[in-house]
């Protein structure tokens, strides 16, 4: 397949997925579309025991390592507002994270690796991840056994405010962990006028939201990140009834497992200690999310090898507080994602996500070449994975 040929096919899957877009779990039909696209080039899919996402082997002509390229297919529940002449057709449902570009340009590597499967030295396992925006997708594929015999593994984000032909490739954390929190302040209603009568838990909502905002800047060294964000709050029905419960959610983001611990622990102390200071209760529910991801320094300097032959520039990018469950699986084996600059107006998660795709072939052959290069340090890999 030419390069002209190979591009007009990526940019075709990715508007096609891009107008039928799928909520994490329910990717049914864009699991059929990438099997049937895989099927087309003869590549071989792996049996799996999970209702959506795709897993496919490209079995070199030598023996030698099996590297995983990884895409998320997942969408998100956001009314499309990019009036583009592909949107979204699924009213509510849109890809705006880029997922749609992912799938495409690990196909596009899938498809240049399968033309010189005889000369490959080693497998090509390739991994379309269901859920990875609600449903914590990794952690079930891996629990399905997708990466076992895995050595090595490359994962990709588009990034809207890099641009075009500019790809970030950093050593060590670069996304972060993150958890969920939910608390219910347990009070007392009353007339809005007899106050004296009940016990508030809007007064307790708003100290307890400026207290735990103290958790970062009196608890984590200024020289290191972390955040408290409280997101939604919701209590009481009208403008004259002081409400019996008030509840509040939110997420924490940190880069350093300690100071995870740290800020659970604090979020604790300093919920329990506001509510019992206005004789009330709460009920405090910790959904802990992936944990922080941080890339292999001898995987990530491979790839650099490899974004260097396609004349990409390189840059250390910024560490992202945003969250990624890829993490999963760099705990497992080592690996390395990176941001791949498609020069957005919009940052992710926003109605009006678009990105440049002239960047989709540049992703598939960068994969490609990450791909080829790890197969061929086949010794530094092995010794890389004994760290595991």
């Amino acid at each position: 397949m030419n390069l002209t040929d190979l591009e007009s096919r990526l940019l075709f899957i990715r508007r096609h997925l891009h107008q039928y877009p799928e909520l994490s779990n329910e990717e049914f039909e864009t699991t059929k579309s990438i099997a049937t696209w895989l099927r087309e080039e003869e590549i071989d899919i792996r049996p799996t025991s999970l209702e959506t996402g795709v897993f496919a082997e490209i079995k070199g002509g030598k023996p030698g390592s099996t590297i995983a390229l990884r895409a998320d297919i997942d969408a998100l529940p956001i009314e499309e507002q990019t009036c583009l002449p592909f949107s979204s057709k699924i009213k509510g449902k849109m890809h705006a994270c880029g997922h749609d570009f992912h799938t495409a340009a690990v196909i596009g590597a899938a498809y240049l690796l399968k033309e010189e499967q005889e000369n490959l030295q080693g497998n090509i396992r390739i991994l379309f991840q269901p859920a990875e925006e609600f449903g914590a997708g990794a952690k079930k594929v891996m629990d399905d056994g997708q990466l076992e015999d895995v050595d090595a593994i490359i994962g990709l984000h588009n990034k809207p405010d890099l641009p075009v032909g500019t790809i970030g490739l950093k050593n060590g954390p670069l996304m972060a962990a993150v958890d969920r929190f939910k608390v219910v302040i347990r009070g007392k209603g009353a007339h809005a006028a007899l106050p004296h009568n009940g016990h508030d838990p809007i007064v307790t909502a708003a100290q307890l939201i400026t207290g735990l905002q103290t958790i970062v800047s009196r608890n984590v060294s200024p020289l290191k990140s972390a955040i408290v964000s409280v997101t939604k709050i919701e209590g009481g029905n009208t403008w004259n009834v002081i409400p019996g419960s008030v509840t509040i959610e939110g997420t924490v983001r940190s880069f350093n497992p300690e100071i995870r611990e740290l800020i659970k622990e604090r979020f604790y102390a300093v919920t329990k200690h506001v509510t019992a200071a206005f004789a009330q209760k709460e009920d405090i529910y910790w959904y802990p999310g992936p944990p922080q991801l941080s890339n292999h320094s001898v995987i990530t300097e491979i790839t650099r090898n490899a974004a260097k032959k396609l004349s990409l520039r390189v840059i250390d990018p910024e560490p992202s507080p945003a969250g990624e469950d890829f993490a999963y699986y760099l705990k497992k084996v080592p690996g390395t994602f990176v941001f791949f600059g498609t020069n957005g107006k919009e940052d992710w998660h926003h109605p009006s996500f678009t990105l440049d795709e002239t960047a989709i072939i540049n992703a598939a052959y960068f994969l490609y070449e990450s791909a080829k290069e790890l197969l061929e340090q086949q010794k530094l890999i092995n010794l890389v994975k004994t760290e595991y």
